[in-house]
């Protein structure tokens, strides 16, 4: 299991020198195609057809979803910049999950029951935060009854509905979640530090 825990930090390192790689070349065929989009060089000169045959056929999907939203054609590549980073930034995230879910699970199977309790309870905190924040998202993109949705809604419902009534809202903003998510990190660090 250490051995695991061991290579999937080495997998972060990889992966955090290839996203660097991978963000400073993307920020240069995204400056070549905005510069051959925005017409800032030529169309007809080799440089404009290099972009349009290296760089168009990898920000196709970009320029779909963007073009569909009413973004001009020019933004592509800098739509296409920000979904690398997005789409890194996750991976990365996902990965440094993974090691800490398994660090945690190994270290606390080390100290015994006591460890497995202090787990248990950390896990699920760390649930009931995450259900928040999905609950936010959901209700951003307009998601909040979708499977995913209610789940964070069923999770969540029994300590945000009295955080609502007892909060003031800020305009059309509610804040319970915020306070939630902290109430939920400080409640995780005294119980944990009482056991």
């Amino acid at each position: 299991m250490s051995q695991l825990i061991l290579l999937l930090r080495e997998v972060q390192g990889l992966l955090r020198s290839a996203l660097g790689v991978a963000l400073v070349v993307g920020a240069g065929l995204a400056l070549w195609s905005w510069l051959e989009r925005s017409r800032r060089i030529s169309p007809f000169s080799a440089a404009a057809r290099g972009a349009k045959s290296v760089v168009d056929p990898l920000l196709r999907p970009v320029e779909r979803v963007t073009v569909r939203f009413g973004a001009p054609r020019t933004t592509a590549p800098w739509w296409g910049l920000f979904a690398l980073l997005v789409l890194g930034a996750a991976l990365l995230g996902l990965l440094g999950f993974l090691h800490d879910l398994l660090a945690g699970a190994y270290y606390a199977s080390v100290q015994g029951p006591r460890g497995m309790l202090r787990l248990a309870i950390g896990w699920s905190f760390a649930i009931l935060q995450l259900a928040v924040m999905v609950r936010v998202i959901t209700s951003w993109i307009g998601g909040a009854y979708s499977k995913v949705g209610r789940v964070a809604i069923t999770l969540t419902e029994w300590f945000l509905a009295p955080l609502r009534r007892a909060l003031p809202r800020i305009g059309v903003v509610d804040i319970s979640p915020i306070v939630a998510w902290f109430a939920l990190a400080l409640l995780r660090g005294v119980v944990l530090g009482a056991l």
